[in-house]
């Protein structure tokens, strides 16, 4: 069977337990600074749609722990989706995110052995220009700040990098991040993050 036709454009930022830069943000098949690598990967969208559901103004997230060498494999995930979706944006970005139908997260689901249930809870996302923010209360909580350019006002980016999910222009960061939701705890603070503006779509 043919997968639905979707598409989506947003806001990704990440942080992870690596110094700057993340090595296997360059490439999976470069080792991570510690034995495992943490972190997450979160969105806002923008402007979406799945097959003839909107999925606008939602947001979601992606907890991972993976080993030091990502393309091995071995990925523990959980995605967290935004409460207010309705059932049918919950089950359309389920399939996006693990790779279900098609487009960037199918190449990176081939890395992941575990995924934990996925949760739907309220999230308060806020983008501050070179400061953006997300948390969910009680479970997670990150703050993504760029890195200043030379001329101390533009952001420090990395440019013509091919990555399967950031979009063009990737943006220098560093991130402050705690998750206390069982199996993917983890607290990182002044490591490996940046954000771009990001558009999917099903292949």
């Amino acid at each position: 069977m043919p997968h639905p036709t979707w598409h989506i454009h947003g806001l990704l930022f990440e942080n992870c337990s690596c110094q700057l830069v993340c090595p296997a943000h360059i490439s999976f098949k470069q080792n991570c600074t510690n034995e495992r690598c943490t972190g997450h990967w979160s969105l806002h969208i923008d402007e979406g749609r799945y097959d003839d559901t909107l999925l606008n103004g939602l947001n979601a997230v992606i907890v991972f722990d993976a080993p030091q060498l990502m393309y091995e494999g071995d990925w523990t995930e959980t995605i967290y989706i935004d409460e207010r979706a309705d059932e049918r944006q919950r089950a359309a970005l389920e399939a996006i995110l693990t790779g279900k139908v098609g487009g960037p997260w199918e190449i990176l689901a081939r890395f992941v052995s575990q995924w934990q249930k996925t949760r739907y809870v309220p999230m308060h996302f806020e983008d501050n220009g070179r400061h953006k923010h997300l948390r969910i209360d009680g479970l997670f909580e990150t703050d993504v700040n760029a890195i200043r350019a030379t001329d101390d006002i533009g952001e420090a980016t990395l440019t013509n990098l091919f990555n399967q999910i950031h979009g063009d222009v990737h943006v220098l960061a560093r991130g402050k991040t705690t998750c206390t939701d069982g199996a993917l705890d983890f607290s990182i603070e002044k490591t490996h993050g940046l954000y771009s503006k990001f558009t999917w779509a099903s292949s």
